[in-house]
């Protein structure tokens, strides 16, 4: 046997993994425990999808009802069940998208999988067939299946695979720069472009806000150039932004959108595009009507349906996006306050998420491990940047405890107390 064990990590270089593999084996609320015994405040809580946090025994008990009623069963052709068809109503109430239709997933990269293909197949149905290009951010991040891959803004996602583009028909645009991507919108023509995929808050590139009027203002391009929007709010979706949504709050009013992680904070998997009446009318009208041949056999789960359901509950009865609005300025004032670091490249923050760039000659990664000995779980995402972004769930304290030892950490590379 392979000296790494029989566990292939996702994004992981491998020949490291035996010796910095951390696991977990407990959490509760915005902690988890070590298997070892470490108990450690979950400020990237997990992968962004922690919201309500850790051990929830409700969620639990929703699953076990579920479970013991019908675990789940397919959506192909005319089936459906209960769970799924209730949340599909939740979810087109909630989401700012015109009379949205839900397609459910299994997760954020099946849902980004699902909205491409489908701007793609739209424009077929109505016959402008040449409209097939997706435009995707510098910096953005959508996963990792065949379309994220070709829409990644990371070149070093998209690089090995013998080919610029898995799917051939993409290109970028620049991050914040609505002049620069009209005439790239302009040099490949509008008659081939069917979509512009765009995180409101680019995640995993680096954690940079939107500047002010810029989705806006691309909102407007995709308009004047009839090119449909598909907002990706896997990260920022259900509160992270101190709105439900971080269309609702910069007022994107997408063609698409994009779910997962917060849509069942992680209990199980779960994804979902929510689609406006503009796209869905071609298929959804006339005994002639055009399929969309996409599936996926855990489309509508039974029983993630039910346990989003709960989680949704949750949100709302503990009133936790008020809660994220709330700490918002208590995480950005602690985040700026390690702009005097001189390992500090940049802070960037807003809602309950941040991101701290230290400077390319610290090492990062021993930052990390530093923190795991102040009680504070935390990784690198793109140019040597911190993620932050704990459950709905943590206190004010715990936000300020956990940013005030990044900077004890940053300190002792000065040769500072220990």
């Amino acid at each position: 046997m392979s000296t790494h064990g029989t566990l292939w990590h996702p994004q992981t270089h491998m020949p490291s993994a035996p010796d910095q593999r951390l696991v977990l084996a407990s959490g509760d609320g915005a902690w988890v425990t070590t298997q070892d015994g470490r108990r450690l405040l979950d400020l990237p809580a997990g992968l962004w999808h922690a919201n309500i946090g850790h051990g929830r025994d409700r969620m639990a008990q929703a699953a076990a009802q579920q479970m013991r009623t019908l675990e789940t069963y397919h959506l192909f052709g005319a089936h459906a069940n209960l769970p799924a068809l209730a949340l599909a109503d939740r979810l087109s109430e909630m989401v700012p998208v015109q009379d949205a239709a839900i397609f459910f997933t299994s997760g954020g990269s099946d849902s980004i999988e699902t909205a491409c293909k489908l701007a793609r197949r739209f424009w077929q149905v109505v016959g402008r067939g040449t409209k097939k290009t997706i435009l995707s951010r510098d910096g953005g991040y959508h996963g990792l299946h065949a379309y994220g891959t070709s829409i990644a803004g990371l070149q070093f996602n998209r690089d090995g695979y013998g080919t610029d583009s898995l799917v051939p028909e993409t290109a970028r645009i620049p991050r914040d720069d609505l002049a620069a991507t009209e005439r790239v919108i302009e040099s490949l023509g509008p008659e081939n472009i069917a979509a512009v995929v765009v995180e409101p808050v680019i995640g995993t590139g680096g954690v940079f806000p939107p500047s002010d009027g810029y989705l806006a203002g691309l909102r407007d391009l995709t308009r004047r150039y009839d090119i449909l929007l598909i907002a990706d709010e896997v990260i920022t979706g259900f509160g992270r932004t101190g709105e439900s949504f971080g269309s609702d709050r910069w007022g994107l009013e997408p063609d698409l959108m994009t779910l997962a992680k917060g849509i069942t904070s992680g209990y199980l998997p779960l994804g979902a595009v929510a689609i406006s009446s503009q796209i869905t009318e071609p298929f959804f009208e006339g005994s002639d009507a055009p399929w969309f041949r996409h599936g996926l056999t855990y489309s509508g789960h039974a029983t993630a349906c039910a346990v989003a359901s709960v989680n949704l509950d949750i949100i709302e009865e503990e009133r936790l996006v008020s809660r994220v609005s709330e700490l918002e300025p208590v995480l950005e004032r602690a985040v700026k306050a390690l702009n005097g670091s001189p390992h500090v490249r940049e802070v960037r923050s807003v809602g309950l998420l941040a991101g701290v760039q230290l400077v390319p000659e610290v090492d990062g990664n021993e930052v990390v491990r530093a923190l795991r000995d102040h009680g504070v779980l935390t990784r690198l995402i793109t140019d040597n940047t911190l993620h932050i972004s704990p459950p709905f769930v943590v206190t004010a304290a715990e936000v300020e405890t956990a940013i005030a030892s990044i900077g004890e950490c940053l300190d002792t590379l000065d040769g500072g107390p220990r």
